[in-house]
Parts: structure tokens; C-alpha cells; sequence
């Protein structure tokens, strides 16, 4: 599983003409599931994600988390974070999951992530999607597990 993580004052994801998911201050995640992933893989990134410290704390120190601060967690399955591009210039998708086990693998993380915290919302599986954020910093976290 490979994510990278965005903390943003805001950020919505947008299919079409709509609005599909929005959230205010919190975490922007994109996350690419790989054929190794398994429900454990799924669960353990959700513990680190919602204790992350990534949020200042009275003293303007990263000590607080997700949780702590109540902010939204907006989830965006992405699986050109897999990309290879040791050889040549266009980039090659073989360390991505299949479509199918992709979706399942997202499905459960997102089950996972509502059943945990209070403010979780999603792009569209495989939709052409466009994600807008400010990005709050900016600090951004990749992710490899």
C-alpha cells in the first residue's frame, strides 16, 4: 500500500459537475493499493493515519492528530501513486492491484476509516475525478506499508 497524506484547511473532490466528497480542516489521503495488500495492511494504516501528529498544538508543534483536532479524513483511491518510471518515460502501473481487488482492498479501508472516526469522506472509485485542496503548511507525508 502506498498513500500519500495532505494536511489541508480544506479540500472536495469533484466527478463530473458534482461535489462527491469535501472536507474542511483535515487530511486529503490518496492511496494506491497494491497486490501484497491485504485487510491487515488496510487496518494498520488506519491506525497510523487517524494518530498521525501532523496538527500544531498550543505551542505551534505537530503533536496533535486527526482525532484530536475532530477534522475530516477525504479518502481518494489513486493508482498512479504505483507508477514505475525506471524505464523510459511513460510510466508503467504493474505495482498497482488489479481494478477488482483494488476496490474491495478501498471498500473495506473506507468501512474501516467510518467505523473509527466521524468526518471520512471518499472520491468515486475509478472515476475521472478532480481533487482540489489547499494544502495546510504545506505538509505532505508519503507513505509506503
Amino acid at each position: 500500500m502506498r498513500a500519500v497524506i495532505q494536511r489541508v484547511s480544506e479540500a472536495r473532490v469533484i466527478v463530473g459537475a458534482e461535489v462527491v466528497g469535501q472536507v474542511e480542516r483535515g487530511l486529503l489521503v490518496l492511496v494506491c493499493a497494491q497486490p501484497q495488500d491485504t485487510a491487515g495492511t488496510a487496518q494498520k494504516f488506519l491506525d497510523k493515519l487517524l494518530r498521525l501528529r501532523i496538527f500544531a498544538d498550543e505551542q505551534g508543534k505537530m503533536n496533535r492528530s486527526v482525532q484530536d483536532v475532530n477534522g475530516g479524513v477525504l479518502l481518494v483511491s489513486q493508482f498512479t501513486l504505483a507508477a514505475d518510471v525506471s524505464r523510459g518515460t511513460r510510466p508503467g502501473f504493474s505495482g498497482a492491484a488489479t481494478p477488482a481487488f483494488a476496490r474491495e482492498w478501498f471498500d473495506h479501508l473506507v468501512h474501516l476509516a467510518r467505523q473509527a472516526h466521524p468526518h471520512v469522506a471518499t472520491g468515486v472509485f475509478a472515476a475521472d475525478m478532480q481533487v482540489h485542496l489547499v494544502n495546510d503548511g504545506p505538509v505532505t507525508i508519503p507513505i509506503d506499508m
